[in-house]
């Protein structure tokens, strides 16, 4: 059992941050710069989590922030919650105005992305995909026996289900809150923001969608920005963006401790000359 759980919570964060720090705010938003192995490294765990090919799901995601929550939104929950959840992948229609060379000009430059596409049609690349993933499993258990194998299916079907979870639960108004006036419906949610490695602060990322980090409040914690941190650190990640008036989110509270310390300087200094008289 032991086994079974350490295997699961590596699966879980490599999947997991395969597609948040991968697909999502490296390929997506091209919110910072990476080396190879760095984005390889995280870009195949997404792959490898029954997500489809980088470019296309890169394409519907820009086309989403596009036209966040509008009748061209690809899975917006106004259309209903079972298309939000998983219908709208199935129909075409709802992302045929989202080509990979008009929302991905940058991405389909990349031979190894381009391959994964299986050509120029993003439709084209998921029966790959699904065969990829398939035959990874199957080597998992040849490997190293049925624990693993099912430790990595587990993880899998949580890490499957991030980002429809973001499509529907971070995309009802009254399930989370705002720190930003924005058009579309996202909102934080704090257990998606947990179970999605940082990626239920879905407000905060409407708001700043090329930013690096999504959690901002202390309460907001972003595992997917410390991992990009972290890689920052070791000198594989550059370009890391960070809105300047994002940020002023947290100054007022800094602010506010600064005016509260003064004024406890200005009574303390007038006490003290009451004192002297």
């Amino acid at each position: 059992m032991a086994t079974f759980i350490v295997m699961f919570v590596l699966f879980y964060l490599w999947h997991g941050l395969g597609i948040t720090v991968g697909y999502h705010r490296l390929l997506a938003h091209r919110a910072f710069r990476a080396n190879q192995f760095f984005e390889y490294f995280f870009v195949v765990g997404g792959y490898l989590a029954y997500q489809g090919p980088p470019i296309w799901w890169s394409a519907i995601h820009r086309g989403h922030h596009k036209y966040a929550d509008t009748d061209l939104d690809p899975h917006t929950p106004r259309k209903g919650l079972k298309h939000a959840l998983i219908g709208w992948a199935f129909d075409t229609k709802n992302y045929v105005h989202l080509g990979m060379g008009n929302m991905c000009k940058d991405l389909v430059k990349n031979r190894f992305y381009l391959m994964l596409e299986h050509g120029h049609s993003g439709v084209g690349g998921r029966p790959l995909c699904i065969i990829v993933n398939f035959a990874y499993r199957i080597l998992l258990l040849a490997l190293f026996g049925w624990t693993v194998f099912w430790a990595n299916i587990a993880a899998s079907i949580g890490v499957f289900m991030i980002p429809q979870l973001l499509n529907v639960v971070c995309h009802l108004p009254g399930w989370g809150y705002k720190n930003f006036a924005t058009d579309n419906d996202g909102v934080n949610v704090w257990w998606v923001g947990l179970l999605g490695l940082g990626e239920g602060w879905h407000n905060n990322h409407h708001a700043y969608p090329g930013s690096s980090r999504s959690g901002l409040r202390a309460h907001e914690f972003d595992l997917s920005w410390q991992v990009i941190k972290l890689g920052r650190h070791f000198g594989w990640v550059t370009d890391v963006n960070e809105p300047a008036s994002m940020l002023r989110l947290l100054r007022p509270r800094k602010a506010e401790t600064i005016a509260r310390a003064r004024r406890i300087h200005k009574y303390a200094s007038a006490g003290r000359k009451l004192s002297r008289a």
